[in-house]
């Protein structure tokens, strides 16, 4: 009897160590059939937190909507909420939580590109598509190193290259100019591709650049360097930079009666910029952009009525590409007609016209986005739509 009653004892207390450790280890959200993990990485705090939150808030109010009108495939998608803090080794941290314990299919974000490359590299590592609405280097898709396809990393915006490519044509085509000057930040990555790719499609197309200048993110006196451009007299000016330096730039250019075009790249892109600058230095300012609020194609006017009913404020284009981010990802399910994380990559690779803000999307090769530029004119401050530059 004693023995029996061990044995018993004994089968008991594995049944509820099973019990136990099936009850502590069970994802009930990650097995639900009624619902798709997909993770949002974003810099929520931290030096860029402004962009990461703008990211977070569009991708939340997309899946927010799909949710409303039935799901997607029949099931809700449960939108995972994760903070790298601005930092790569956290995006790290958080893109592995995410797979790992939260068994999402996918990952939206992050917003910058060493963020990006950091959760990426785990994405890669377990198979789950990434797509980064913002991370704009080159080496986000592509393995700069063998030239491979990064084949799960998608990305909802242009690259630095072709954002000068389409302002060095800009400046020759449509202002006529012959000569430009180019004032770069000497530690940006971001600046020095703009103005590499700039100068060869502005030379390629009979322009001349005739001098580089350079300064450093946070200089507040510009002066001694827009002296010398001032004498040199080009056509334009081309400051591929951030709103913080840029706005300062145009600011003191015009005191000092420097009165030629002034482009950018979509750093510019700020309502702090007019802050900053002021308005009457913000005339004759042209600078590419993913969208502009003002254009009156209804999928843009739905977006920022919503976005503004639901944040109180007006959508940035960072909010517009982390929009139609989500959309990439929810049309790709639909295509897939399924949430298993490989068909779900192999129909990313394969979209094709995604009606969205940013413009009509499909992915090339190397997993990047075919669409429209928008090229923004200043006037007094104000954006006005330029032009429009359909995709090659």
């Amino acid at each position: 009897m004693r023995k029996r009653l061990k044995k018993l004892s004994l089968l008991l207390i594995g049944v509820m160590l099973i019990s136990l450790f099936s009850g502590c280890t069970k994802n009930t959200s990650a097995t639900s059939s009624s619902k798709i993990n997909v993770g949002a990485l974003f810099e929520l705090t931290g030096q860029v937190a402004s962009y990461g939150t703008s990211e977070y808030n569009a991708v939340k109010l997309y899946i927010d909507n799909i949710n409303k009108n039935g799901g997607v495939l029949g099931k809700q998608i449960n939108l995972i909420k994760a903070d790298n803090k601005s930092a790569s080794d956290e995006s790290i941290n958080q893109a592995t939580k995410l797979i790992v314990e939260n068994n999402v299919v996918a990952i939206l974000g992050p917003a910058t590109t060493g963020n990006t490359k950091a959760a990426s590299s785990i994405a890669l590592s377990k198979n789950i598509p990434l797509i980064t609405p913002s991370g704009t280097s080159l080496d986000v898709t592509v393995d700069t190193n063998t030239n491979k396809v990064k084949s799960e990393i998608f990305r909802a915006c242009y690259t630095d290259p072709y954002q000068g490519k389409v302002m060095g044509e800009f400046a020759a085509k449509d202002l006529n100019a012959k000569t430009a000057v180019i004032y770069i930040d000497n530690k940006s990555d971001y600046s020095k591709g703009l103005a590499k790719s700039f100068k060869e499609q502005f030379e390629k197309l009979g322009g001349k650049v005739i001098d580089q200048e350079a300064y450093v993110a946070g200089d507040q006196d510009f002066k001694s360097t827009l002296t010398k451009i001032k004498g040199i007299n080009a056509d334009v000016i081309f400051i591929p930079g951030y709103y913080q330096d840029t706005a300062k730039i145009a600011k003191q250019a015009r005191e000092m009666g420097i009165e030629v075009p002034l482009l950018g790249g979509d750093g510019w892109d700020s309502p702090d910029l007019l802050k900053i600058a002021g308005a009457s230095a913000l005339n004759n300012v042209y600078y590419s952009n993913h969208f502009i609020s003002t254009d009156p194609d209804p999928i843009v006017q739905d977006f920022i009525k919503k976005y503004k009913a639901a944040y109180g404020t007006e959508p940035d284009a960072f909010a517009a590409l982390a929009y139609d981010s989500a959309g990439m990802l929810v049309q790709a399910i639909k295509d897939a007609n399924s949430t298993d994380p490989a068909k779900i990559t192999d129909a990313l690779a394969n979209l094709k016209n995604f009606k969205g803000v940013t413009g009509t999307i499909s992915i090339d090769a190397q997993h990047n986005p075919i669409k429209q530029t928008v090229i923004i004119e200043l006037k007094d401050g104000k954006q006005t739509l330029k032009k429009k530059i359909s995709a090659e």
